[in-house]
């Protein structure tokens, strides 16, 4: 490894992770923070600016050779369709675009970007994972971003650019819905899920992690996008072994699929419905035969570890 890696999003879920796992391989780590937030330990503050077409990235990119670029707008509930569409382009497209162009001026050798496994579709058939071959189908406005950044970057000349699409994220620090879950869990709540005969895609952030570190300087890298995962699981499976990871019973109710997404539904709750009674399944061979990655975590030990941290926080 030669030069520093700037890592954008550093402060959040997957960043912290990210650099603490580059730090641990040697890498020189530039982290790029808001304005009032400190870096990661060990790591060298970078201030950044908004996620904007207008954006000035210079002063960041100081340095580095490499970037890795998590900072995302996410997904945010109750926006409407024009709202969500116009403020997920503004960042996600474009203000990606805008910081891969100065990276580009500033002669970093290569971008990775993480996209997400939501640019394939919402959702898929059991056992009839989306693979990288697949034409993507993003669904909603950040989804949609994604995919169009994707293209832009691949579009781009004169930076070597390489993508990786992960499922949902866990790990020490999981935040949303992985934390409501456990949150449930942990107070005994019945959970009306026994019934559900789904499957997700899941990656723990180390893996991710190790994943992004290997697209830094994997000469198969640049130019391709990778679907990346390291567990599938239903969502009672994952109910099951969240809560052995808690040492709590996994309180789960039998009620058909079909009933829940009708209630969901009723109640305007179609998008939460989606993500919980749905199946997102990848197949993320690609990433596995061409640049001969496996999880060197195990999810198991993974698992358990973001128990920890919950039970420790609360």
């Amino acid at each position: 490894m030669t030069g520093a890696v700037l890592v954008t999003g550093a402060n959040g879920f997957v960043g912290r992770a990210v650099c603490r796992y580059l730090q641990e391989g040697g890498w020189p780590v530039l982290a790029a923070v808001r304005p009032g937030r400190s870096a990661p330990a060990g790591c060298e503050p970078r201030l950044a600016p908004d996620l904007s077409p207008d954006a000035d990235w210079r002063a960041a990119l100081a340095g580095a050779s490499y970037v890795i670029h998590s900072a995302a707008r996410v997904h945010q509930m109750g926006e409407s369709p024009e709202f969500a569409w116009e403020a997920h382009r503004k960042a996600n497209l474009d203000g990606t675009l805008a910081l891969a162009k100065q990276a580009a001026q500033a002669s970093v050798k290569r971008f990775v970007f993480v996209s997400t496994a939501k640019v394939m579709g919402e959702h898929n058939p059991p056992g009839q994972p989306f693979a990288d071959q697949n034409p993507p189908n993003p669904q909603d406005p950040y989804a949609r971003s994604k995919w169009q950044a994707e293209q832009a970057l691949l579009a781009l000349t004169g930076l070597e650019t390489a993508i990786l699409r992960p499922p949902l994220v866990y790990g020490d620090g999981a935040t949303a819905n992985l934390e409501s879950l456990m949150r449930l869990i942990v107070k005994g709540v019945p959970l009306p899920f026994g019934g559900v005969e789904n499957r997700r895609s899941l990656v723990s952030a180390n893996n991710l992690a190790n994943a992004l570190a290997l697209l830094l300087n994997h000469p198969a890298a640049p130019g391709r996008s990778f679907l990346i995962k390291d567990l599938d699981v239903s969502t009672p499976g994952l109910i099951r072994q969240l809560a052995q990871a808690l040492d709590r019973p996994a309180r789960l109710l039998f009620v058909p699929a079909g009933l829940l997404n009708w209630g969901a539904r009723l109640l305007g709750k179609r998008d939460l419905a989606e993500r919980v009674l749905g199946s997102l399944e990848i197949d993320d061979s690609r990433l596995r035969q061409t640049l001969g990655w496996t999880p060197p975590f195990d999810p198991a030990q993974e698992m358990a570890r973001m128990a920890k941290a919950f039970t420790q926080d609360l």
